[in-house]
């Protein structure tokens, strides 16, 4: 079975994930800011984050290229998972609007918030009502036609949904507490300059992260089993 993952940044893999759907029975074929024609009958497409915005496909034309897949991957009724960047392209391709969100960057460790939806997802259900996940975004979507939203963040409100057998997840559930630290490192002077965010404050939350990477693991492996049980009954 078929992963293609698509990077968008080399220092942005997929984490956790990849050994997540490796276990689960898939090879993941990765697509740097391309994409390619049978990527549309991949058993799961993954789309990573990345700091560029869907509305900017005049300036990333890779954007517009992953738009499409995805678009024709619904059509078809065929999985995919977005992560950040990922969501969004995936509730634009479900026609949603995808736009900076009016409550500035919502970066760091933080908790998410189940929806009641959310806890009786089939895929994601019955954790608890809280869980601690890494943020880096500022964009965020409207409601996206025909999904159900699972999780919320007191500044965001869609940060997870379902849609088919396809899920979006704003945050970055992917990340370990060491992964974030690097992206700490590679985006301080952003961070810092553009943001007014203190570096070190934000580095003060990495050991909640790690305390949750065992529960955010076993989340990703939920996923991974759930697509490849897709995967199977599509044979």
């Amino acid at each position: 079975m078929r992963a293609v993952v698509m990077q968008h940044e080399e220092h942005e893999g997929p984490g956790m994930l990849g050994p997540a759907l490796e276990a689960a029975g898939f090879t993941l074929v990765k697509r740097f800011r391309s994409v390619k024609r049978e990527d549309v009958d991949a058993e799961l497409v993954v789309v990573l984050g990345g700091p560029m915005g869907v509305y900017e496909a005049d300036r990333h034309p890779f954007l517009a290229e992953e738009l499409a897949l995805l678009t024709e991957r619904l059509a078809f009724s065929r999985p995919v998972l977005g992560l950040c960047l990922g969501a969004q392209l995936l509730a634009a391709a479900a026609g949603s609007e995808v736009f900076v969100g009016k409550n500035g960057l919502e970066v760091g460790v933080g908790l998410v918030r189940w929806t009641k939806e959310g806890l009786a997802d089939p895929v994601l259900g019955g954790v608890r009502p809280r869980a601690t996940v890494a943020h880096w975004h500022q964009d965020t979507f409207k409601p996206v036609p025909g999904a159900t939203l699972l999780a919320s963040t007191d500044r965001y409100t869609q940060q997870a949904f379902r849609l088919g057998d396809s899920y979006g997840l704003q945050f970055h559930l992917e990340l370990t507490a060491d992964e974030l630290d690097r992206w700490f490192t590679q985006g301080a002077e952003e961070l810092t300059e553009l943001y007014e965010k203190n570096v070190d404050e934000l580095r003060a939350q990495l050991p909640k992260l790690h305390a949750a990477e065992g529960e955010n693991r076993e989340l990703l492996e939920r996923l991974a089993h759930h697509f490849a049980r897709v995967a199977r009954a599509a044979r």
